[in-house]
């Protein structure tokens, strides 16, 4: 088999990392890839958001499956594009992926099909949105309705805050032409975790719980990131509660989609707050998790790329799953200034004395000569199994130590809370 993932970050080498056990699969190439997925797959530039081109790629080079990793390309209906060239491609249909791509869709979808979630108001206009802020309860939180790298949610702690982060997202184009409307909705109090659930228009599988680290610093101080490292399992979800997060908000999501015409495939990724009053949506994703899939995927003992094509193919009644009963840690190494701008071209050392027990999968990374050097944001993320969450953390924390670039940055918290919960 051929295999055709598109994205260049930690999730996308992850992908491929599983991916190439299974021993049908012959090549797989990555567009655009980067420094460290370069040595395991072959890269192509072809940047993820340029669906033509991927499609020509993939028709060119007969590719057997092709396997998007971001968001981007989702949302502007790359799947729809393969499946009318009769290509098989993992993952949501343009019209699915409005769940992550609109934050105002995805919580009028909610309040449609009573899917339990924060109340909320939505606004397309400034002037509507800061009229609303007067007389609100705080904190408060305001998100840029369209794709922002997971950074485009606010936390206000009182009216002035409110007022700023709406005007920045809206005439200040702080996340660009994500930020046209705004959601503004009640703060809700409790701890995160990260649901994924692979579906396949019908039947779906909830794979095993984590957690991401969204803020930049410890102890969840700073601005929001795409995730500074993340841990599986998440001891914040029982299984009492994952059967309430199936029965409560993936099953009425995928009903819900089908019933308005738009069947959910690939992975849905339910952002949740474990509230007093039980489980709450945070957002949705139409994707693995980056950096989730590095926590989670190398605890799947079942064949990944089997496990897609049962997505694809609306066989996921007959799959499985089995699970490594160890837990798993990852680390996310970001360059200095990052999430703001952040220094590219710095050499990475250290790469060579990690330990066999870790992996690294590379983010933003190239190759230059015979090394290694940064290519700006999250740079890498150090991955490891423990026995338990404990082992894990040590294992990736001590390989960490063993890494460096200039400035580089990193959380020394990971998996803190879960060591609380024990």
């Amino acid at each position: 088999m051929k295999i055709l993932v598109v994205g260049s970050g930690g999730r996308e080498h992850a992908l491929i990392w599983k991916i190439r056990q299974n021993p049908r699969v012959s090549r797989v190439f990555c567009a655009p890839g980067n420094g460290g997925i370069a040595d395991i797959a072959e890269c192509v530039d072809i940047k993820a958001d340029d669906i033509i081109a991927l499609a020509d790629f993939a028709l060119a080079e007969g590719i057997d499956l092709t396997v998007v990793g971001p968001e981007v390309p989702l949302a502007a209906g790359i799947v729809d594009l393969f499946e009318e060239e009769g290509l098989k491609i993992f993952g949501p249909s343009q019209a699915a992926a409005r769940l992550e791509g609109s934050k105002v869709f995805a919580k009028n979808f909610m309040k449609r099909w009573d899917i339990p979630t924060a109340g909320y108001a939505a606004f397309s206009q400034e002037k509507a949105a800061l009229a609303y802020l007067a007389g609100q309860k705080y904190p408060l939180v305001v998100k840029a309705s369209g794709l922002a790298a997971g950074k485009g949610v606010i936390i206000c702690r009182d009216q002035a805050q409110a007022e700023g982060a709406v005007s920045r997202i809206m005439s200040g184009k702080m996340f660009s032409d994500a930020g046209n409307s705004v959601v503004i909705e009640a703060f809700m109090a409790g701890e995160e975790a990260s649901i994924l659930a692979i579906a396949d228009g019908k039947d779906f599988i909830v794979l095993e719980s984590s957690q991401d680290h969204k803020r930049i610093f410890d102890q969840d101080e700073g601005p929001n990131t795409g995730g500074m490292g993340a841990y599986s399992p998440a001891p914040v979800i029982t299984p009492a509660l994952s059967r309430v997060i199936a029965d409560t908000i993936i099953r009425p999501v995928m009903e819900g989609m089908a019933d308005e015409g738009a069947p959910f495939k690939g992975i849905l990724y339910a952002g949740i707050m474990v509230t007093a009053d039980g489980p709450k949506v945070l957002e949705f994703n139409v994707r693995f998790g980056d950096p989730e899939a590095q926590a989670i995927l190398p605890r799947l003992k079942s064949d990944l790329v089997d496990l897609m094509l049962a997505s694809v193919e609306g066989r996921l009644a007959e799959v499985k799953l089995e699970w490594e009963a160890r837990a798993c840690v990852c680390v996310v190494l970001a360059a200095g200034g990052y999430p703001g701008e952040s220094p590219v071209g710095a050499p990475i050392n250290g790469l060579d004395r990690v330990s066999s027990l870790a992996h690294v999968f590379h983010a933003g990374t190239r190759k230059q000569g015979a090394g290694v050097v940064t290519a700006g944001g999250r740079v890498l993320g150090v991955t490891a199994l423990g026995e338990d969450i404990a082992g894990a953390i040590n294992q990736a924390y001590g390989d960490v130590s063993k890494i460096t670039f200039e400035g580089m940055q990193f959380r020394r918290d990971i998996g803190k809370k879960a060591l609380d919960r024990h």
